[in-house]
């Protein structure tokens, strides 16, 4: 059985909103075993919308129709549906209840285009799940079928989890489950990674299960992802655990998590396994280190503090850099030894460079030192990053985390 994406909404086209959603659901239908073998992108206008959807029907068994299905007058999804299965709409009074409902509960008066969304294709069926005021659909068209599912993404995601998946598993009748866990890793490139696994990828092709992937993931790193097939969950975790367990020689300490978890994340656990606490001094970074520090749930029992510190005379006078270069070995070990001095804490890191798009003080465009205090061991090393000044910025943050995390397991 395959299932094709249908994404609703000129907005994707003129690139203003990301169409992630579809993304998303291709994911989750390879993970349920559906083929999805065509997506596509749609404005909000009636002829192209109607073309679209009867050439996805035609050419695949369902379709995930995403977005379109509010209460404005471009939100045409229900009506284009209800088209090409040849029936009428009707309003739903459950469905009108359940709307009014959800303004009354909140104290606001409903706008009359909302009933809008009561109205349903004769013939289709409600998704139990109604987070917010539109309901999703399951229309047949012949033998074949159409979802409607908003655009918000969760409320989307509700509802593909909960009624989407469910019902395309049935109709396909899979009795197997696809599973998959993701190694994360960082300080090579896909490229090289691919390369140090490539006799390991040749073996598994022969073999057909389990399955390996990449996914160059910015500054949350490369990701590997391992997929396995089998007849229960229990068996394909199995074949999980004995892949990954082949994986973690020749991957050594590239992967930082095994379980699809944050740099910040497993920095912060080592942290707390040792009953350490963390300041960080941060320059060319400008606040990226500890905003990915404190967005992580929990951080205050280890994350003791930071300091921007962008002029050089907030290096010198509040962290005790020795005047001169600042964009230097000394200058980011003397940050991370004096943030730690100067909050108290038993760890300090340090990051200064230069992000762009000029040199500064003789150093080219993606140079960055990264220095930490750890007991006696107050050192620093260099990096040269690529990119521009954000994604400088972004693995500089990353690089800093990564580095720590290392420290600590030597």
């Amino acid at each position: 059985m395959n299932c094709e994406v249908l994404a609703i909404g000129t907005e994707l086209l003129l690139g203003q909103v990301v169409d992630t959603n579809s993304s998303w659901i291709g994911e989750q239908l390879a993970l349920t075993g559906i083929d999805c073998l065509y997506q596509a992108k749609v404005g909000d206008n009636p002829a192209r919308i109607r073309t679209a959807l009867r050439e996805a029907v035609d050419r695949s068994d369902a379709v995930i129709v995403c977005g379109g299905l509010g209460p404005t007058q471009d939100d045409i999804t229900r009506d284009v549906i209800a088209e090409v299965m040849g029936v009428p709409l009707h309003r739903d009074a459950a469905v009108e209840e359940r709307i009014r409902t959800m303004f009354g509960s909140r104290g606001r008066d409903m706008p009359a285009n909302n009933l809008r969304q009561a109205d349903v294709p004769e013939g289709a069926t409600l998704m139990a799940q109604q987070p917010g005021t539109a309901p999703g659909l399951i229309c047949p068209v012949g033998d074949k079928v159409v979802y409607a599912v908003p655009g918000v993404p969760y409320e989307m995601k509700e509802m593909v989890e909960g009624s989407v998946l469910p019902d395309l598993a049935r109709r396909a009748g899979v009795q197997s489950v696809i599973r998959s866990r993701t190694l994360r890793t960082w300080g090579h490139s896909e490229s090289g990674i691919a390369e140090v696994l490539a006799d390991r990828i040749v073996e598994l092709d022969a073999l057909g299960n389990p399955t390996i992937a990449f996914l160059a993931s910015g500054i949350e790193g490369l990701k590997v992802r391992v997929t396995a097939k089998a007849d229960d969950d229990a068996a394909a975790e199995s074949i999980l655990e004995a892949e990954l367990a082949v994986l973690a020689p020749i991957l050594g300490d590239w992967t930082f998590s095994a379980e699809d978890e944050s740099m910040e994340t497993v920095v912060l656990g080592l942290l707390r396994e040792r009953g350490l606490t963390l300041a960080v001094a941060e320059s060319v970074t400008g606040g990226l280190v500890m905003a990915r520090l404190t967005a992580a749930p929990g951080t205050s029992d280890v994350l003791k503090g930071g300091v921007v510190s962008y002029f050089s005379e907030v290096k010198y006078d509040l962290l005790d850099v020795p005047e001169g270069p600042v964009v230097s070995l000394e200058a980011a070990k003397a940050m991370a030894d004096g943030v730690r001095k100067l909050l108290e804490a038993d760890v300090g890191l340090g990051v200064t460079g230069v992000a762009g798009p000029e040199e500064q003080e003789g150093q080219p465009v993606g140079t960055v030192f990264c220095g930490w205090a750890i007991g006696d061991d107050v050192d620093a090393v260099r990096v040269q990053l690529p990119g521009d000044r954000r994604r400088v910025r972004d693995f500089a943050t990353i690089t800093l985390l990564d580095l720590l995390r290392r420290r600590l397991l030597a």
